[in-house]
């Protein structure tokens, strides 16, 4: 785990700091080594050891693991304090990789926190009664002597509309955690926060698609390699997840191109129609000549891996897709690999996503004259019976969704949408909370994207909702549970500003999915995974917890407890349950196990 952690103030009260100090590294899962620094007032360690800890007499830095600088040298604290004594917080502009840094000034009481441009490396932070905490985990913030963790009730209802916890929220009142990019400085006098860098988005670019296409394939080499090579705790065997979608193919396919020989790849497969991928996996397997390993995922590896999730996850997490990937990181490590290079990021950067292309056709009615949206098509759609003509009622949805502004239109499906509220939440509970919170964070970080194309700006909000708050959070703490460390080659830095340099009219031409990144490829890739839909190690949990008895049991006996809490409607909980005993057990299996994760984390985290 790369980790930091530390604090100002008086926090250790009789404790000695140094106990203290050891028990938030240990909260984060640091080992012996550490490096650290104690003073009357303030304690600040690194589970990256000494090289990862500056400390004298006006600055104390901590850093996670080793940054690149421009010249792609390799930069510790020290190198990193120097950079910051001659440009202070500029000096971030200059330092790449995954990163969770903290600075501290024993002098002015400033401490300045910030992570890397992607939000690979979390960060936690409280303030409270003059005292400053940072961990890189949650469970090193709960390690604080005097810490009370108190259960957020907004961010209990963010989490059952996300499915996550989003930044810069957590699920205990008065603890925060950074944004993608963002610096947060506080001091005496107050806070201050800004991002330090955004996605250079080019709507626009004379560069044709040939020139795009080699300055696409040059990089390729250079960020799996880097990621495969980059510096990290002891030696490093390294393999590749393939689900056998355009993003893990590629990156198990440079792999083997930049090695010249074969490497091992990690795949699930799953005895359920429809979920199964191992297909694909093979096939890209075969392509590049991978030493593949498989491992089809039972029911009771799910209802196994269901309690040590919950109780490793900082907070609640329930995308489903983290068992496999946790599955999938234990196999490859008992069979000898330390790190794995993910496709994580593809989607996002190179418009991958199904809403990219769903949404451009709604706003063709947007796009309208404002006479023939409201003279002709919206009085047309008003008209009585409608929807009984087949043909006419998709015309009649088609409005209704379009007439929905972004980026709240991607919510229209949300389940916490398409039941009123007041019949999904005790009323005690919903009077606690915001309901249009959700709601306002996309906008102000789809309004934020420096861009006035739609996909772009959409690509925006999915680096921070989809990939930041979500998937990251999934395959670090998999990974990090399997004792694997995990690198995203396609979110070096290098690439994700190559990205935003491809225009819109590249990414979806002629509104299909990753033009540019499939037709740049098409020589590399085989066709049938060019082809293919997107999946990734789906789980089938909603048809399991229907079918399988160990798992109905342990379904059954969440839900029973979450009613207890008064935060669910019992009645909501049963019509959930009918419905998924019925004809749609994997779409309302997506609730279902919504809450039966929200229970077992809150009983794994003694609440």
């Amino acid at each position: 785990m790369y980790a930091i952690c530390g604090w100002t103030g008086d926090v250790a009260h009789h404790q000695a700091p140094g106990g203290v100090l050891d028990a938030m590294l240990g909260g984060c899962g640091g080992e012996g080594g550490a490096g650290r620094v104690e003073r009357p007032g303030l304690c600040a360690g690194s589970s990256g050891g000494a090289a990862m800890v500056h400390a004298d007499d006006d600055l104390i830095l901590v850093l996670t693991e080793p940054v690149c600088g421009d010249r792609g040298e390799s930069l510790d604290a020290a190198a990193v304090a120097a950079l910051w004594r001659a440009h202070g917080a500029d000096c971030l502009q200059s330092i790449h990789g995954p990163f969770g840094l903290a600075v501290i000034e024993p002098g002015t009481g400033r401490v300045l926190m910030a992570v890397d441009r992607a939000g690979i490396r979390p960060l936690y932070f409280t303030r409270s009664a003059g005292a400053l905490a940072f961990s890189s985990r949650l469970n090193g913030i709960k390690a604080l002597p005097g810490f009370v963790p108190r259960l957020s009730d907004q961010d209990l209802y963010e989490f059952l509309y996300f499915h996550v916890v989003p930044s810069p929220g957590t699920i205990y009142d008065g603890v925060e955690k950074l944004l993608p990019a963002q610096i947060v400085e506080l001091d005496p006098q107050g806070r201050r926060e800004r991002f330090y860098w955004e996605m250079p988005y080019r709507d626009r670019n004379p560069a044709g698609f040939d020139a795009l296409k080699a300055q696409f394939r040059a990089l390729l080499p250079e960020v799996v390699g880097g990621a495969a090579s980059a510096p990290g705790p002891g030696s490093h065997a390294v393999g590749c997840f393939l689900s056998g979608g355009t993003d893990s193919s590629t990156v198990a396919g440079t792999l083997r191109s930049v090695r010249g020989a074969p490497v091992r790849t990690y795949s699930m497969g799953f005895e359920a129609e429809g979920f199964d991928e191992l297909e694909y996996a093979r096939i890209a397997a075969g392509h590049f000549q991978t030493e593949a390993r498989e491992y089809y995922v039972k029911p009771q590896d799910v209802l196994e891996a269901i309690p040590e999730v919950a109780a490793y996850t900082d907070e609640p997490f329930a995308n489903a897709s983290v068992v496999p990937a946790y599955l999938c990181a234990r196999f490859a490590r008992e069979d000898g690999i330390t790190r794995l290079l993910a496709g994580d990021g593809g989607d996002e950067i190179f418009g991958g996503n199904a809403r990219y292309a769903n949404q451009q056709v709604l706003e063709i009615y947007r796009g309208l004259p404002s006479l023939l949206r409201r003279g002709v098509v919206d009085p047309f759609v008003a008209i009585p019976g409608l929807g009984s003509v087949p043909v006419l009622r998709k015309v009649k949805s088609y409005v209704t969704q379009a007439r929905v502004p972004l980026p709240d239109r991607l919510e229209s499906y949300n389940f916490l949408h398409r039941t009123p509220i007041s019949e999904i939440f005790e009323p005690g509970f919903l009077s606690r909370v915001d309901p249009e919170a959700p709601l306002a964070s996309q906008r102000e970080c789809y309004d934020r994207a420096r861009s006035s194309a739609l996909v772009n700006r959409m690509m925006h909000l999915d680096l921070k909702i989809t990939l930041a708050d979500n998937d990251l959070r999934k395959v670090n703490q998999a990974c990090e549970l399997a004792g694997v460390d995990v690198r995203y080659p396609l979110l070096d830095e290098r690439l994700m500003t190559f990205a935003a340099s491809v225009p819109p009219g590249l990414q979806l031409k002629n509104n299909r999915l990753r033009w540019f990144f499939k037709q740049a490829l098409a020589d590399f890739l085989p066709p049938q995974i060019i082809t293919k839909k997107k999946h990734g190690f789906g789980l089938p949990v909603g048809l399991w917890m229907a079918q399988v008895a160990p798992l109905r049991t342990l379904t059954d006996a969440s839900l029973k407890a979450l009613i207890e809490r008064g935060i669910v409607r019992s009645s909501y909980i049963d019509w959930l349950r009918a419905q998924h005993a019925g004809q749609h057990a994997t779409y309302y299996g997506v609730m279902i196990w919504v809450l039966v994760m929200l229970e077992q984390w809150l009983q794994r985290h003694g609440h």
